[in-house]
């Protein structure tokens, strides 16, 4: 542990000590108990940050010293030192299941963390995922270790004007006043690692932050020993152009790799979180060549089982994209001096047509050439992911593109209300997201009507309030009259319809659907007898003019006089505000134009809270919608950004809000219970949260990717990578023959009850056992093909060929099925590792 008492003198106050530690595990970020500690402390400070270290650290010695002489204080203390002991000392899911597991460690690497508005390293829901994930990784003690970047300005912060338009703000992340502290060696020295760009070498220092049982290592260049213009790599997440975003990547990848490997850690399985970390594939497999005297192609066979890459991109144009002169810039003489490979070979890892010396480099596409498995975040978007990578497995259908799903899910405790825990607790017990949650459902179904409607009706009027104070504070920061901000504090009514709608205002998201129509909207607001107030929130990017100025339109809207007090836009869209519009509103709204939101985790966030989703039938409400526990839009087909669709869709949203969802909420009972609205919020509730958490995607991750992940790196690599250079031997034997192989004669006899195959297939110089051949037939749209492997017979007579023969059911028409020739290797995935493939015609 760091020497917090030459950092913070208050430390020394008697007493006080345990609070530095508690302030600088993140565990706080989930457990609410601790809050009152900081309430106590610094009470304004606590509230407008919500960051223990900062309250820490300002609050004066006078004041510490006064509390130390507090046995209340004392006691609370205590009381939460017991509880971290006792929770680091229980027993976890993962080491029940799996304790003798071939699994010690992963490291999952990613562009963004979004863990506390107390370190906003995050843009959104990326950071979202790998947040949440990573918080219930250590809930359930998967032996997770991350691997970030740490900016001095993180993704800006926003302000709108008094002209309605959005203004961007980059304030400075002091990493004094962040939950965080140096790394150090054992000589007590701040870790530095060294990575090189053209010209100079750049130093790299690093960071940790503790999230529980786990630790979130984070890299930054702003070293004095570094060049002014290296120091801002690290400055802004998604800021500049391709040059720094190359940058950043290499160190995130290269710098974060080798970060590990100076720390003595060694992940069985490294996980990235999207392509931006794909870099670390390649320090990997230099490790792998450096430790084992191997060349760089063995190497990298040897590693790739132990790499899995989670895509969570819906459009091919998503993906980074290097220019070939920049990659050589920056990455020849690492390719020609590290690698020992040329600049044109590593480029082929990044480009579909590894000949055209003018594509691209395409991080995705070095993701998946360097990893073992590769998922979407929801079973949608893995077919989308099918369609987006199918140029890399040319010929391939594509169901069979090797890409699975795992889709996300939200950390519930990060995202619940005191009151939702509290229901949640009675009904289901204290340890529910920590294990298998069996009982969930059953559960949840005993909480009555009444503990329902007052759990949600509570949560509104805190919203409420919170929103009173937001909105005066935000109006008092862009200078509002004082009329107008004093009509702030009184805007919204705890007992109406409350709607939220937060997303980053982009075209394909269509935040305007709801303004197509205005003076519908305005009738649907304003009635008389069922009103609704709407709450809404979201950045454009500083670079996007038709994102800025969908929400220029929103303010132009909120300004008309008769919808004055019934929308509201909050600025600077954060964690924070996310907390607080998932836990108040009643309705969450979602209108992506399918097939291009991924999955989407804002919609799981009012689950646990017992909100409502009327979302587009898109990622991961495609899923989970029923009837029974919301309402859809759209028809579950594509029709790309075609302007009479939208008409159409924003037409359906009025419709569903006129006549199902607003006459539900006020249709009350004798007790003044909107029953029907109750008794889809249990069915919600009860059928989603538990599916929809990061409980259990993580264990998913576990149990699909990362336990086989492990146990197929260990025999690659073993043995100096021997099993990683046969796979070697047959890839290049693949190359140098296939076009060699060909079909001969094809014949089909049939019975009432079978169809007999008999195929002729010539191998040129190929080995038999290094093929497979197939009798094929697609399956239906949501069924999985048919593969037949036929049997070698006969060798042909004159020629290296072979008669292979099957039998299938006569079910369809003959004419369904083909024969095809696919590699068949030592241990190897396929397509991934050999995408070839031969069709009979």
């Amino acid at each position: 542990m760091e020497r917090l008492d030459l950092l913070f003198p208050g430390i020394q106050v008697e007493g006080m000590e345990p609070l530095a530690e508690i302030a600088l595990d993140l565990h706080w970020s989930w457990d609410h108990s601790f809050d009152e500690l900081w309430s106590e402390l610094e009470p304004e400070l606590w509230s407008l940050t919500r960051n223990p270290w900062l309250v820490l650290l300002t609050a004066s010695r006078a004041r510490l010293q006064h509390l130390a002489k507090d046995s209340n204080y004392l006691r609370k203390i205590e009381a939460t030192l017991e509880a971290r002991r006792q929770d680091k000392d229980r027993s976890r899911w993962f080491e029940r299941m799996y304790p003798n597991a071939p699994l010690t460690s992963i490291a999952y690497f990613s562009m963004e963390f979004m863990l506390s508005e107390a370190l906003p390293i995050y843009s959104g829901g990326l950071g979202n995922v790998a947040g949440d994930q990573f918080k219930a990784a250590s809930c359930l003690g998967i032996p997770l270790v991350g691997v970030g970047l740490l900016y001095q300005q993180g993704y800006f912060r926003q302000m709108i004007d008094r002209n309605g338009k959005q203004q961007a703000l980059y304030p400075y992340n002091d990493p004094s006043q962040l939950p965080i502290l140096p790394v150090r060696d054992k000589a007590g020295e701040w870790v530095r690692i060294e990575i090189s760009l053209p010209g100079s070498k750049v130093w790299l220092r690093a960071w940790q932050a503790r999230v529980g049982q786990l630790t979130l290592y984070l890299l930054d260049t702003n070293d004095p020993a570094n060049p002014p213009v290296h120091r801002g790599i690290t400055g802004e997440l998604y800021g500049g152009g391709p040059e720094l975003r190359l940058k950043q990547e290499l160190v995130l990848g290269i710098g974060g790799w080798r970060l590990l490997q100076t720390l003595g850690i060694r992940p069985e399985v490294c996980h990235l979180n999207e392509g931006h970390a794909a870099f670390a594939v390649l320090e990997r497999a230099r490790c792998f060549m450096e430790e084992n005297d191997q060349p760089f192609d063995i190497a990298l066979a040897a590693v790739r089982p132990g790499n899995l890459f989670t895509t969570h991109t819906p459009v091919a144009a998503g993906f980074d994209l290097f220019p070939p002169a920049l990659m050589e810039q920056y990455l020849g003489a690492y390719a020609q001096q590290r690698l020992g490979i040329s600049i044109d070979k590593l480029l082929a890892l990044g480009r579909a047509n590894s000949n055209d010396s003018l594509e691209p480099f395409n991080m995705a596409y070095l993701a998946v050439r360097g990893s073992g498995a590769v998922n979407g975040v929801s079973r949608l978007h893995g077919q989308v992911s099918r369609r987006i990578f199918q140029p890399l497995f040319p010929r391939w259908p594509e169901k069979e593109v090797p890409i699975g799903h795992v889709t996300n899910g939200i950390h519930v405790a990060t995202w619940d209300s005191a009151m939702a825990d509290l229901l949640w607790t009675n009904a289901c017990g204290k340890e529910r997201w920590l294990g298998e949650m069996e009982t969930l459902e059953t559960d949840l179904r005993s909480v009555s009507d009444v503990d329902l409607w007052q759990m949600r009706s509570q949560a509104r009027q805190i919203f409420v309030e919170n929103v009173r104070n937001r909105l005066s504070r935000q109006l008092a920061e862009r200078g509002a009259a004082p009329e107008e901000i004093a009509r702030a504090r009184r805007i919204f009514d705890p007992d109406i319809l409350t709607m939220g709608f937060a997303r980053r205002f982009v075209a394909y998201k269509r935040p305007n659907l709801l303004l197509h129509d205005p003076a519908r909207l305005i009738r649907i607001l304003t009635d008389p007898q069922r009103p609704v107030q709407l709450a809404i929130a979201g950045k454009a990017h500083p670079d996007d003019a038709s994102g800025q100025a969908m929400i220029e339109d929103w303010m132009n809207f909120i300004c008309r006089q008769e919808v004055r007090s019934h929308v509201i836009f909050l600025s600077d869209y954060d964690m924070e505000l996310t907390q607080q519009l998932v836990q108040g509103v009643d309705l969450w709204l979602n209108t992506p134009r399918r097939p291009w939101e991924a999955c989407g985790t804002s919609g799981m966030k009012v689950l646990v809270n017992g909100g409502l989703n009327l979302s587009e039938l898109d990622g991961w409400w495609a899923e989970a919608y029923t009837p029974e526990v919301g309402w859809a839009l759209g028809d579950g087909m594509e029709h790309d950004d075609d302007p009479g669709w939208d008409a159409f869709e924003a037409d359906q949203l009025y419709t569903l809000l006129e006549q199902e969802v607003i006459p539900m909420f006020y249709m009350r009972n004798h007790d003044g219970i909107p029953a029907e609205w109750i008794s889809h919020m249990r069915e919600s509730m009860a059928r989603l949260t538990g599916r929809f958490s990061a409980n259990r995607v993580v264990r998913e991750y576990t149990e699909k990717y990362y336990l086989p992940s492990a146990a197929a790196y260990q025999s690659r690599a073993s043995e100096k990578g021997r099993l990683g250079a046969r796979i070697v031997d047959w890839q290049r034997t693949l190359e140098q023959n296939w076009l060699q192989v060909r079909f001969g004669t094809v014949t089909v006899e049939t019975d009432e009850k079978q169809f007999r195959f008999e195929v002729q297939v010539y191998l040129g110089d190929l080995d038999p056992n290094a093929v497979c051949v197939e009798i094929y037939a697609d399956g239906n749209q949501d069924d999985r093909p048919v593969r037949r492997e036929m049997e070698r017979g006969r060798q042909l007579s004159g020629a290296h060929g072979y008669v292979y023969h099957a039998r299938v059911p006569a079910v369809g028409s003959v004419m369904d099925y083909t024969a095809r020739v696919i590699p068949k290797g030592p241990d190897a995935a396929i397509p991934l590792e050999a995408p070839y493939i031969l069709w009979q015609h």
